[in-house]
């Protein structure tokens, strides 16, 4: 019998939702995963879950990640974090789902740029002219 940690054997065909989520890169710790199914960012086949509900092959997540929709059709289980493209193996995105996104990120690109940016930090010549407009 070993020492220490009990190593666990996660049967691949029994995963929990948010180590998928964390598994295919979708998020970046398993319990930021965890929070965004808890605050029902999640929906698995429409319906609202818990974190530790079994994903399945062919099951199909909708997804509010930043305030950007995902939807993807679940194609592999795997409970290993493993690089960027082999992670998007896992999953196949909806065509129209992913067109939306995309308009929708330029469309923020667009309106962060049109924000009027400051100059950074006052110099000490318009600190004095900000202190002596206020009366201070």
């Amino acid at each position: 019998m070993a020492r220490g940690k009990a190593v666990e054997q996660e049967d691949d065909s029994r995963l929990r939702l948010d180590k998928w989520l964390w598994a295919a890169r979708f998020f970046k710790t398993r319990a930021l995963s965890h929070e965004a199914i808890e605050l029902g960012r999640i929906e698995v086949n429409g319906e609202r879950v818990k974190a530790s509900r079994v994903v399945r092959e062919g099951d199909v997540l909708d997804m509010k990640i930043q305030q950007l929709p995902w939807r993807v059709t679940v194609l592999q289980l795997s409970g290993q974090r493993r690089p960027a493209r082999e992670a998007q193996l896992m999953y196949v995105e909806d065509a129209e789902i992913k067109a939306a996104r995309e308009e929708k990120m330029l469309l923020l690109k667009a309106e962060h740029a049109s924000f009027p940016h400051g100059e950074g930090r006052p110099t000490k010549r318009s600190r004095r002219e900000i202190d002596k407009f206020r009366g201070t």
